[in-house]
């Protein structure tokens, strides 16, 4: 299971059964009932909404409840048995752990694990898995069966007696306790060819073949995937027995191999030259060009071998195409590529939005769950806290920015998931124009290698805007009071420009401890070119403790209540506010009242 499992809880003692379980499997976060479980990662409100978003996202659950209760939530989810997420319910107590739905994606070994944590039973109610201590449909990691369609009456014939053909060697058929006879009418085959079965043949495809790739900078996905086809179809190789696609390190940036990857649904990794030179006296066909061009007598067959190990041997050997090579080598054994050369580095610029975790992105979530190091201003970091789980934290003080994206790629250089965090949007005055900023002075290769997204997130501006209704409903523009990179005489230029041309303004930065006359002086131009009456969003802490939001006159603006955690929109001159209930709104309308015909421009 790749996501992490959401230990789920309604009560203040599932809560406490839900954090040992959280605990103990390590890829896992509690989800309590806001109110009832106190110790929780993830608050929510409805049971029954929050179970099917995470079901629908393919988290597995474990639900610490009654199994009605799952049932009756998840039953309109149900679609596709062959990929719904494990769901399994543990009792209260911690007796019994059950797996209800995706007993063959890992329910069953998930409920195992549970079980073993908290000291209960699992409890699986498959008739084979009960039978014979093995899930013939779900077989471990590694190994892929070839022929599931035939699984159903396979598993029926066991159960009527039928005896199996069990193939010596494969720890976890012997460990089973199938109806093993050499004159079996069933049989099961283990073997990395392109084989079909059939009803009474379970065919298994081991992981253990080392797909090595070579190509000339920019070949074309289509031509490398054909390739690594061919050579498979050539020697009658399944592809379900691929276990990794592999390469020189100076490739880790081809979008050819990284389709190749994606197309087989395994993990693109990649060795230095000295790596592969290690292999030359196996290879079959050394090459003096490509030891002059890249330090090592071959790519394709020496990336297949290192990642096939000393026992392994190649079964195809280089094969080219006009711009691409690819060769096959053969494990003893199942691999495991996660031990295997390095991944691409990737760094995530990650925008938390204001701080809250309503308004963090599924997004977001995902890349600081799944990183490998999560780097970040330390204030940040502890609004994230809960979804860390990765094995590095690097906290940095206000003021260390060049630091921290030097950390964080340099960290992505050497292969880790790195998330990068910022507050609010990473691209308004945080991180990501940084990055940008040194990858393009850099003379590093390794840092052009890295796999690099920015991810979104919510602004302080727009919280602040949709906390007091719709200010920035019309154009708008934002300008920083800091004066740290940014001569004050520019601020001012921009801001007698913003305010001249009748902008709503949002104003980051507006003072700190030892600046507060720059702000002082951006109220003089304000109050120069607006109106007295004109409404001002004074927006402190949006999403964290102590959030105080405020709409007053810009004559009635008080420099005492502004701080360094404010944020303010100063409206238009077609800025409006008013009452609605207890609060005042604010907007800024677009002329809809005025719109005539088909010219409306609806803003979709």
């Amino acid at each position: 299971m790749s996501a992490r499992v959401a230990a789920l809880a309604l009560t203040a003692r599932g809560g406490a059964l839900a954090r040992r379980i959280a605990d103990a499997l390590g890829d896992a976060e509690v989800h309590g009932l806001r109110g009832r479980v106190p110790d929780a990662d993830r608050h929510f409100a409805d049971a029954s909404r929050h179970l099917r978003a995470l079901f629908e996202e393919g988290r597995p659950i474990a639900g610490v409840c009654a199994a009605g209760i799952l049932v009756r939530a998840l039953a309109p989810a149900l679609r596709d048995k062959g990929a719904e997420p494990p769901v399994v319910a543990v009792s209260e107590d911690g007796a019994f752990a059950v797996p209800l739905l995706g007993a063959h994606r890992g329910g069953g070994a998930l409920a195992q694990r549970i079980a073993a944590a908290v000291g209960g039973r699992a409890a699986l109610t498959t008739a084979g898995d009960r039978r014979f201590g093995v899930a013939l449909d779900d077989p471990p990691e590694g190994w892929t069966l070839a022929n599931p369609e035939h699984h159903k009456s396979f598993v029926a014939a066991l159960l009527d007696g039928a005896r199996v053909r069990v193939p010596p060697g494969v720890a976890w058929l012997e460990e089973s306790e199938l109806p093993a006879d050499a004159a079996g009418a069933l049989a099961i085959r283990v073997d990395d060819t392109a084989l079909s079965g059939s009803p009474d043949t379970l065919v298994y495809h081991p992981r253990r073949l080392a797909l090595g790739v070579g190509c000339e900078r920019g070949a074309p996905a289509d031509e490398i995937l054909a390739l690594a086809r061919a050579c498979l179809d050539g020697a009658g190789l399944a592809p379900e027995a691929v276990a990794g696609v592999f390469t020189i390190d100076l490739k880790a940036d081809e979008p050819g191999v990284h389709a190749l990857a994606d197309s087989l649904g395994v993990p693109a990794r990649f060795y230095d030259a000295a790596a592969l030179e290690a292999q030359a006296g196996r290879l079959r066909n050394p090459s003096e060009l490509v030891f002059r061009e890249v330090g090592c007598h071959g790519v394709a067959e020496g990336a297949g071998l290192a990642a096939a190990g000393p026992r392994g041997a190649l079964v195809v050997e280089k094969t080219k195409s006009a711009r691409a090579t690819c060769a096959i080598a053969r494990a003893p054994a199942p691999l495991d590529p996660a031990r295997l050369g390095r991944a691409r580095g990737e760094l995530r610029v990650v925008g938390i939005g204001p701080g809250d975790a309503g308004t963090l992105t599924p997004e977001a979530r995902a890349a600081i769950e799944g990183a490998d190091h999560v780097v970040g201003y330390r204030r940040y970091l502890e609004l994230v806290a809960g979804l860390r789980h990765g094995r590095g934290v690097h906290a940095y003080a206000l003021g260390e920015e060049r630091a921290r994206v030097e950390k964080a790629l340099r960290l992505a250089a050497d292969g880790e998931r790195v998330a990068l965090v910022c507050s609010g949007d990473p691209g308004v005055y945080a991180m990501a124009a940084l990055v940008m900023e040194v990858l393009d002075a850099t003379t590093d290769p390794a840092l052009g290698r890295i796999a690099l997204r920015v991810l979104p997130g919510v602004s302080a501006l727009q919280a602040a805007a949709a906390r007091a209704g719709a200010p920035i409903g019309h154009d708008f523009c934002a300008v920083s009071l800091s004066d740290l990179l940014t001569p004050r005489a520019a601020i001012e230029a921009r801001l007698a420009a913003a305010a001249a041309t009748d902008f709503v303004i949002g104003l980051y930065n507006p003072v700190s401890t030892a600046r507060r006359e720059t702000f002082a002086r951006a109220l003089g131009i304000l109050r120069a070119h607006r109106a007295p009456e004109t409404p001002v969003v004074v927006a402190r802490n949006v999403g964290r403790e102590g959030e105080r939001v405020a709409i007053v006159g810009l004559q009635c603006l008080d420099p005492a209540r502004v701080d360094m955690n404010t944020v303010l929109i100063v409206g238009s001159s077609a800025t409006r506010t008013f009452a609605h209930g207890a609060a005042t709104r604010a907007y800024t309308p677009r002329g809809y009242e005025m719109r005539t015909g088909d010219h409306a421009d609806e803003g979709k």
